[in-house]
């Protein structure tokens, strides 16, 4: 893919288009494949870089806000890994070019979209819930109670 065609002529996006076309071939050089990212860890590092969140935390939950541009809900993906590992997912696909068009410029982003967050000790995995409006997800983890104070209970001492 040649990035100028499109605007962009930056080397960092020439190096990851490079790394994301890694073959399997490459494998057979141990020296590489040795110490090389998979294509998947690249992949999903990317994503995770290029998929801006904020984060807000309110007295009862913690609320994460995601941008999903174009992406309808069976698209998006949210679980609960090792227990306490928010894991956001989804993948926007190119649209199939239609007969007689072609594109001039590519610019709006396709690919994976993903974010992980490792939850907080007081975090509900049980209550969590996720609304998509506008192409902006938001997804609510609600918070456990506070544990209460143990009282203090009376042992009976009895003679021996």
């Amino acid at each position: 893919m040649d990035f100028r065609l499109m605007g962009l002529d930056a080397p960092v996006l020439h190096v990851l288009h490079q790394m994301m076309d890694l073959s399997d071939d490459n494998s057979s050089d141990k020296s590489l494949s040795h110490n090389a990212p998979t294509q998947s860890y690249v992949r999903d590092a990317k994503a995770m870089a290029a998929t801006p969140a904020d984060v807000k935390e309110y007295s009862n939950s913690y609320v994460f806000v995601i941008d999903m541009p174009g992406l309808k809900s069976g698209d998006i993906k949210v679980q609960v890994e090792d227990e306490n590992v928010l894991v956001i997912s989804g993948e926007r696909k190119r649209e199939e070019e239609k007969e007689g068009a072609k594109y001039l410029r590519m610019e709006r982003r396709v690919g994976k979209l993903m974010r992980k967050f490792v939850l907080p000790e007081n975090a509900n995995t049980d209550a969590v819930s996720a609304v998509c409006q506008d192409g902006v997800l938001s997804v609510t983890v609600e918070k456990l109670p506070p544990p209460q104070p143990k009282k203090p209970r009376t042992i009976e001492v009895k003679i021996a």
